[in-house]
């Protein structure tokens, strides 16, 4: 494509990612013959949940990302959290955090474009130094990652000398910086066993820890976080749907307070969540989680019956098509990780991975 002319042709900042590749045409988002048949299978996976009427607005955004990711040599990772447009028909690699992180270190792709909250898109930076990370909108950030800084960190391991820090990956760099190894909710109680000392700290998400604590003979130290999504699920609103109809079945995320795991049937990470449905294929199901994750299941699950309390993300909702499509031509907004922390991160990271289990 040509290079845009007029305001759009401004010259890009030196170094940055629009000047080392370029900026590209806006597209034509005309919804026309052509565009209606080469996105009409992409439509088929969703149309449960976008009325024919409002395909029109989606299918030319869609098109045309799918199309300049190819021109650009870029690879879309999507969280489980992401709408179904999103999720369904531009991503090209799907899943939790840490799942997207490490899949993305066996594609070829130069250029990463991550459909989630920042510390995700820096979790993919640490993983791949050498690549280019762009996230939609940088303003998407995490309730939980956002309750800690680095210099809390370094604060704990003051009051706590010794004793080994445990960090969940929905944490910035800048945290992970200052962590022994990471953690998924998948892994943590693997994690936390895997360490010499009687007692460590899990931070920052106290709900983790807590579900955590129940699982180790360890001393879990915790720290306040939350995510603002988990959080707001009691248990007394999950009995409530159960006794409406007790065929429900209840599957909850590690991060929802213990007594919400007390009365669910399972509970799990966001791909255990995900193989429970679609391995035990439940009637009724209620995910106790973000609800865009119940309508990307539900789209490859057809004969499950999903219920949905939705709460929402409203960072992951930051990120939109029309805004992925501008990271795609304007190579916007690039994410960095500061070399002096970068290196300390990557290994807490890379500690989880290598982590036998």
């Amino acid at each position: 494509m040509q290079q845009v002319q007029g305001a759009t042709a401004a010259k890009a900042p030196a170094g940055s990612a629009a000047e080392r590749y370029g900026i590209l045409e806006r597209p034509d988002l005309s919804f026309t013959p052509a565009v209606a048949k080469e996105t009409e299978h992409l439509y088929e996976r969703v149309k449960s949940f976008i009325p024919a009427i409002e395909w029109p607005v989606f299918a030319p955004y869609v098109h045309a990302i799918n199309r300049l990711k190819k021109e650009r040599g870029a690879v879309i990772l999507a969280h489980n959290y992401q709408t179904p447009e999103i999720f369904h028909c531009v991503a090209d690699i799907k899943g939790d955090s840490l799942q997207l992180a490490r899949d993305a270190t066996r594609v070829d792709a130069g250029i990463i474009i991550q459909c989630g909250v920042h510390f995700m898109a820096e979790t993919s930076k640490l993983l791949n130094p050498e690549k280019t990370v762009l996230i939609p909108d940088g303003r998407a950030g995490c309730s939980l990652s956002e309750s800690i800084t680095g210099d809390d960190v370094r604060a704990l391991k003051a009051r706590y000398p010794g004793v080994p820090v445990v960090t969940y990956v929905n944490t910035s760099a800048d945290v992970k910086a200052e962590t022994d190894i990471c953690c998924t909710s998948s892994n943590a109680v693997a994690v936390v066993d895997s360490l010499e000392s009687d007692t460590v700290l899990c931070i920052p998400d106290e709900y983790l820890a807590m579900n955590v604590a129940k699982k180790t003979k360890k001393k879990i130290l915790t720290w306040q976080g939350h995510c603002e999504v988990h959080e707001r699920f009691t248990a007394e609103e999950l009995l409530e749907y159960k006794a409406a109809d007790p065929s429900i079945e209840i599957v909850a995320h590690p991060e929802c307070h213990p007594s919400v795991l007390a009365v669910s049937d399972y509970a799990g990470s966001t791909s255990g969540m995900i193989d429970y449905v679609k391995t035990k294929r439940p009637g009724r199901v209620l995910l106790v989680t973000e609800c865009s994750m119940a309508s990307n299941i539900q789209a490859e699950v057809k004969d499950v019956d999903f219920v949905k309390p939705c709460n929402l993300c409203p960072h992951m909702k930051r990120i939109t098509l029309p805004k992925i499509l501008d990271s795609l031509l304007f190579m916007t907004e690039e994410v960095t990780v500061d070399p002096a922390i970068a290196g300390r991160a990557r290994l807490a990271v890379e500690r989880m991975i290598n982590l036998k289990q």
